[in-house]
């Protein structure tokens, strides 16, 4: 069923911008697989109707989207009284921060090294960060509990990626109910961004916040299925929020920004990645997941001068570069000039010493930018 698909020439920015000509990019993380039959086909229905107007959301995306999350997360409860749609996750975070922001600038705390765009949101949005560094314990980035204590205690809005970019954990249930516990007592509202809860590997569950914080209002939750079935591009997201105040204002935020039309295309694609895709993504998974064995084995073998953590899910590695004396941006830069492979330098993350590796694409890719790797080292 999954289908690898070469997507140069395409005008794919992966691919086909220019830093990426004649490179193999392990980089922008989308996928380079063709998106479940399902999805192809109801796209195909909508494109053969012939008309492709403003569109409405109709109840079917509601129920696709309370329906996947009852069943496969363990999540109830959604409803069309407390979703709203829009494009993205990265506009819905700007949105609620409008929502949220008051006669002084927001400050946000958030785990760093943390997704690039939550700091453009954060800056964009006239914010303040509050940033609270994972730390190492052994082989695994763990929670600072005493440094988030001492942050929440001068933040407004606790921004959660959950699962997080980019080091991969997957946060336990334990882990998200001591957040909730530190959040409540210090009155912060908790955003939490769940874009990539699609993807866990063996022995790690992802846990909505919702479910944590099931007698709580001040909080919200985006997601999307466009990480998960590689749909990005048509413009689909959702924002949970249980507040009915909040809900109004959000939804006049979003309205606002303009962010608030959909495309009639990504309507049904969500409606048939929900209700028909589950056994695509299954295997989805376990393809990602044998990349990432394949990449922490060739690491191990070939390249010990690197080290690979412990890793929870997501399909993006975090692989420490430490060793190698030069910082992540101008190792990227010269693997980029040199051997023409593409990851991301740590530093866009508000990081060091790391790089980020998509693993999202076929193996015999990923065998030979890792073997051009092996030789640019060598």
């Amino acid at each position: 069923m999954l289908e690898y698909i070469d997507r140069r020439n395409s005008d794919c920015y992966k691919w086909d911008s220019e830093c990426a000509q004649g490179c193999l990019p392990l980089w922008v993380a989308d996928m380079d697989f063709a998106a479940a039959k399902p999805i192809r086909e109801a796209m195909q229905r909508r494109l053969d109707h012939g008309v492709f107007g403003y569109s409405t959301v109709p109840q079917a995306n509601y129920d696709a989207v309370a329906s996947w999350f009852s069943r496969r997360h363990g999540w109830n409860g959604i409803s069309k009284d407390n979703l709203l749609y829009t494009t993205a996750v990265v506009p819905a975070i700007s949105a609620i921060f409008a929502a949220l922001q008051g006669a002084s600038p927001l400050r946000v705390l958030t785990f760093t090294p943390a997704y690039n765009c939550f700091f453009s949101c954060i800056e964009n949005m006239g914010c303040e960060l509050v940033p609270s560094p994972l730390v190492l314990r052994g082989n695994r980035f763990e929670i600072d509990w005493e440094d988030v204590e001492e942050k929440a205690k001068r933040a407004d809005v606790f921004l959660l990626c959950n699962p997080h970019n980019p080091t991969g954990r997957v946060w336990s249930r334990d882990e998200l109910e001591r957040l909730t516990a530190i959040m409540r007592r210090e009155h912060l509202f908790v955003l939490s961004d769940e874009i990539h809860c699609e993807f866990t590997f063996p022995g790690h569950t992802y846990t909505p916040f919702a479910s944590v914080a099931i007698n709580d209002t001040d909080f919200c939750v985006c997601t999307s299925a466009s990480k998960a079935f590689n749909i990005a591009g048509l413009l689909c997201a959702n924002i949970f929020v249980p507040n009915k105040e909040l809900f109004a204002r959000i939804n006049h935020a979003l309205e606002i920004h303009e962010v608030n039309g959909l495309n009639p295309f990504g309507l049904v694609a969500q409606v048939a990645a929900y209700n028909e895709s589950e056994e695509w993504l299954d295997e989805l998974n376990e393809y990602v997941y044998g990349n990432f064995c394949y990449l922490r084995d060739f690491i191990r073998d070939r390249l010990p001068q690197l080290r690979i953590h412990e890793t929870d899910g997501t399909y993006l590695a975090w692989v420490n570069i430490e060793a190698l004396g030069v910082s992540s941006e101008r190792f990227c830069h010269d693997l980029a000039q040199q051997a023409h492979v593409l990851f991301n330098p740590s530093e866009m993350y508000g990081g060091q010493g790391y790089v980020r590796i998509n693993l999202a694409t076929s193996r015999a890719v990923l065998a030979e930018a890792l073997n051009r790797l092996k030789e640019y080292l060598q």
